[in-house]
């Protein structure tokens, strides 16, 4: 009996170490006005061309409760208990569906043993709390200890990233237009975190070279003080600089940092140009 670790597309979590650990991934949609993608069917690179094209936003939505059935009755039906680790459910309903489809399947198979773990975040920060739940599993680790190694690493972590623009969070109603007007005239550069399931503003600063800066200190102060377990550099079209920020890091740390791409249901909230720095520490932030 192996737990099975079930995620959704916005942790943006490598396909080899899908693979390596055994992770199920149920896909998030993005919608066009004639047009629907499931995230884990449409490229980074055609997305982000189609949006720029794209008189409106798209805009996404969440994974059905049958789109969970199916992965969670599998795994129920071969003995195997479930330890689902979602996106934020304030910035989603991916974890309702879950919750439902987890009723459902208890319904029909009473036995059934299915965990659901909000991880109040997405993207890698809710990709390494699935790392480690699944690395837990593969190590044949009980329910519990999977779980509580995805809440440790959910406890310690951090997200800082700074955006292009303040128009995609203006479009999406996160910030105001005067308050996009204004940043853009200042060159105001917010950098935004997660903080308790919502994205919040960490910092305000002066150009995004400023900003960029901020994050790499903030995360080496961290570091410092608290130990470092893992840490990734995320971009949404934006490789080169990505990679750019990852150099930096390599530079004050001695660690070779991985550059991830942000897909499409994260990205259309925040904008292409956005780059930012995902960790966690050994002690709690």
């Amino acid at each position: 009996m192996t737990v099975r670790i079930v995620t959704d597309s916005t942790s943006y979590i490598p396909y080899d170490l899908r693979e390596e650990l055994g992770i199920a991934v149920v896909s998030l949609s993005v919608s066009f006005e004639t047009e629907t993608f499931r995230e884990e069917e449409i490229d980074n690179a055609t997305f982000y061309q189609k949006m720029a094209a794209s008189k409106r936003v798209p805009t996404s939505s969440q994974p059905t409760p049958y789109d969970f059935y199916s992965l969670f009755e599998e795994s129920v039906r071969a003995g195997d208990p479930v330890v689902g680790i979602f996106i934020s459910a304030d910035m989603s309903g991916t974890c309702q569906s879950a919750l439902t489809a987890r009723k459902m399947v208890l319904e029909k198979y009473p036995e059934a043993v299915i965990e659901i773990v909000d991880s109040r975040s997405n993207c890698m920060e809710l990709g390494f709390a699935v790392l480690a739940a699944a690395r837990a599993a593969k190590a044949s680790q009980p329910l519990e200890e999977v779980v509580r190694q995805a809440r440790h690493v959910i406890e310690r972590s951090r997200f800082l990233f700074v955006p292009e623009t303040l128009e995609y969070l203006r479009k999406g109603g996160r910030i105001g237009g005067a308050a996009a007007l204004l940043g853009a005239i200042l060159q105001i550069r917010p950098i935004l975190t997660v903080m308790d399931g919502k994205t919040e503003v960490f910092n305000k600063v002066r150009t995004k070279g400023r900003a960029i800066q901020a994050i790499v200190e903030t995360f080496l102060m961290d570091v410092q003080q608290r130990g470092l377990g893992e840490v990734a550099v995320h971009h949404i079209n934006s490789e080169a600089e990505g990679k750019k920020v990852a150099e930096m890091i390599k530079e004050r740390l001695g660690k070779t940092v991985p550059v991830y791409s942000i897909g499409p249901v994260i990205g259309l909230h925040v904008g292409p140009g956005t780059v930012g720095v995902v960790y966690y520490t050994r002690e709690m932030c």
